[in-house]
């Protein structure tokens, strides 16, 4: 039988995969490094599981311990995964920047997680760092890993990720392209490579609002370079002591428009589902194409899986809301409906009432109403404005049935027609049209409707 006692013995040994589309126009080879395959879905798992190890065997960690921990979800999945084997209760802080995803993930193990303010300085109290810290003096018997200064972090993957990369591309591979965020992976991956080989090159990605690329090329700890940024993962406002600096060859920033609209290209592209940081190593990679030549073997790490990542990235709303990919043209009759394609048609029947109807109407705040016969079928339409004309003549047509004042039944559509065959159809004669969508449902479309899809699409 080839079977793991448990789940923690699966972390590690993941995937090289040769990338072939995005990198088509760089010289050199390119392999992706797919972390996703860990447990926990991300690289994390590797130090999260380290630390723990090292914690229980210093003492640090005892038996039923509490561990508390700043995350911005990857380690603290790592960490919840183990301690779920082992025993443990976790608490974590994290910042407000992290999608909803990652928090939803750690509460599925059975984790605590306190959200706190993104924009406030690491010594500011209300910060995650801080948090967590003033938790672990305060809760008996628990335990702050601390990635970002446990250098258990950088060994792990001096241990293992290196060795592993080492083994999978034969000794190749000339360049590691690594997001930065405490540090760990690209330091002590790096430090193993370079052992091997003096002359691989160790390239960190950075992102604008971060302190790391400044500080490699000046030695200046700049507080004029941090922002608040969007991208998740990478960069740091202080520095953490698994970052040594003397491994790293190279610091490249990353937009955050850059890293997120790279993160949808790589599972389009290249079939992998990924997170925000490998869309920033990639787009830093492209950035970087000078440095490569027809005989080089670069690495790019993959951090973490895209289901992190639905709300933020992959939703093409949350990008449109940020400029970050183009307004969706509005082209068919099909986009006209979007704000309110899930109701469904409100229709009455010939045989109800006048009165019946402009109670409706009054209800719902809708102005015009298609009639439908006992068959289902369109057999015209009742206006307000006609309604309330002919009932100003004639007080007791509220009680007459709508079949004595309906006009004629509105026209109806392709679900693909135009914009502008929608619009020539509304006129004075027909105040709405009536299309069906591909599941089969009717829906109603007005001028207002044509007016305030334009005008949204225009603003954006």
């Amino acid at each position: 039988m080839r079977v793991y006692q448990n789940i923690l013995e699966t972390i590690g040994n993941t995937p090289m995969v040769k990338l072939n589309t995005i990198t088509k126009d760089l010289p050199c080879t390119v392999y992706a490094k797919v972390e996703t395959t860990n447990p926990g879905n991300s690289i994390k798992d590797r130090m999260a599981l380290k630390m723990i190890e090292d914690a229980e065997v210093s003492g640090a960690l005892k038996p039923g311990g509490v561990i508390i921990e700043g995350t911005s979800g990857n380690t603290g999945m790592g960490l919840a995964i183990a301690a779920v084997i082992k025993g443990y209760r976790c608490i974590f802080t994290t910042t407000d920047k992290q999608s909803k995803e990652k928090v939803d993930a750690l509460k599925a193990f059975g984790a605590e997680v306190i959200v706190c303010p993104t924009d406030v300085d690491p010594e500011d109290p209300r910060s995650y760092y801080s948090v967590s810290t003033r938790l672990a003096n305060e809760i008996p018997n628990a335990w702050k890993p601390n990635q970002y200064d446990n250098l258990s972090n950088s060994k792990a993957h001096y241990e293992q990720t290196g060795p592993e990369i080492w083994e999978q591309t034969a000794g190749k591979i000339t360049h590691l392209v690594v997001g930065v965020g405490t540090g760990g992976t690209i330091c002590g991956t790096g430090k193993y490579l370079k052992e091997q080989n003096p002359n691989i090159q160790i390239l960190g990605i950075d992102t604008y609002g971060s302190v790391f690329k400044k500080y490699k090329e000046t030695g200046i700890f700049d507080k004029n370079e941090i922002y608040p940024y969007i991208t998740e993962g990478i960069g740091e406002d202080f520095l953490p002591a698994n970052v040594d600096f003397s491994v790293i060859d190279h610091f490249e920033k990353v937009t955050d428009k850059d890293a997120a609209v790279m993160t949808r290209r790589i599972p389009r592209e290249e079939g992998i589902f990924v997170g925000n940081s490998a869309g920033s190593a990639m787009a830093g990679l492209l950035q970087m194409k000078d440095r490569f030549s027809a005989s080089d073997v670069v690495v790019v790490i993959f951090h973490d899986h895209g289901t992190r990542y639905l709300g933020k990235m992959y939703n093409e709303d949350w990008m449109r809301d940020r400029g970050f990919i183009a307004p969706k043209p509005l082209t068919t009759a099909l986009d006209l409906i979007a704000g309110h394609a899930q109701l469904p048609l409100l229709s009455v029947k010939p045989t109800e009432t006048c009165e019946h109807v402009i109670g409706l109407m009054q209800k719902y705040s809708v102005s015009q109403l298609p009639v439908k016969d006992e068959t289902n079928q369109f057999v015209g339409a009742v206006e307000d404005a006609n309604l309330y004309a002919e009932l100003l003549k004639n007080r007791e047509l509220m009680n007459q049935p709508v079949s004595s004042i309906m006009g004629k039944p509105y026209p109806i559509v392709s679900h693909m027609a135009t914009i502008e065959e929608v619009s020539s159809k509304i006129n004075q004669q027909n105040a709405a049209v009536l299309m069906m969508d591909m599941g089969g449902n009717w829906h109603i479309i007005t001028k207002q409707d044509v007016i305030q899809a334009i005008s949204k699409g225009n603003s954006k």
